[in-house]
């Protein structure tokens, strides 16, 4: 069956009503559960959509920022790109991972942290020391941005499919499971009050019935006890019958019996 008609086949017994019951009572529970993880989700995502927003907005200019700035130190020290590659051994800018629940969802945090002392604390002292200071700082801002959108966005992407997931789950539970179990429940107590009517026509009918044969055994009882009254009567006016002659009991033929 589909549409609103839509209910489980089931036998309609008292127990499958109990039953029943519980199950819409559960999946009441569970409708109300998912709603609120829903909305909790949802709030969740539009504040990573402002963050993201505002971020991808920043980033702009502070890449600008620091291409400029990369540009200043080219111009003024040069290609020192030889020099970067052998300071830099390890890395000193490194991210490491987390978890954040919520409502039950998992969601990884990026988080950058400094590791070693400074790679590039000997670049620069002949000339633009300053300045390549200062595009450090500056690109450093631009991979920590670069980190926490990445964050962000990854976030935004598992949130996205938690959030559409949970949607169809209510969606489903709202539509289709609980009209299910409500007309499930009112057809079972349909039946049982159909039955109901049923045994109490048939209890009718039986107590007629009783009351109609017993009728019937009143009437026979009157009528033997009416039949033996006069034969009671009748017994006396034979005997004396008998006894003056007026009936003789030779003439009176009895019934053959048979051995």
């Amino acid at each position: 069956m589909s549409g609103s008609n839509a209910r489980l086949n089931i036998f309609p017994t008292r127990m499958a009503l109990t039953n029943m019951k519980q199950k819409l009572k559960g999946a009441q529970t569970g409708h109300s559960l998912l709603k609120r993880k829903s909305e909790a989700l949802s709030k969740r995502f539009r504040g990573i959509t402002v963050k993201i927003d505002e971020l991808k907005r920043n980033m702009g200019q502070v890449m600008q920022l620091a291409s400029f700035s990369l540009a200043e130190v080219q111009y003024i020290t040069g290609d020192i790109s030889y020099q970067i590659q052998e300071a830099s051994k390890t890395a000193q800018l490194r991210v490491r991972a987390k978890q954040e629940n919520v409502s039950g969802v998992m969601l990884p945090a990026f988080e950058m942290y400094n590791e070693g002392g400074n790679a590039f604390e000997f670049t620069g002292l002949g000339r633009g020391g300053q300045q390549i200071q200062k595009t450090k700082e500056v690109y450093t801002k631009a991979v920590e941005t670069l980190v926490e959108l990445a964050s962000l966005q990854t976030a935004f992407v598992i949130l996205d499919e938690v959030i559409k997931a949970t949607n169809r789950r209510v969606n489903a539970i709202e539509h289709v499971i609980i009209p299910r179990y409500e007309n499930t429940i009112k057809y079972i107590i349909s039946e049982l009050d159909e039955q109901d009517r049923e045994e109490f026509f048939r209890l009718k009918k039986v107590q007629s019935k009783k009351k109609e044969r017993a009728q019937n055994e009143e009437s026979i009882r009157l009528q033997e006890a009416d039949l033996a009254e006069k034969r009671g009567h009748e017994a006396p006016i034979l005997q004396a019958a008998y006894e003056t002659g007026q009936i003789d009991m030779l003439d009176h033929e009895d019934e053959d019996i048979i051995f």
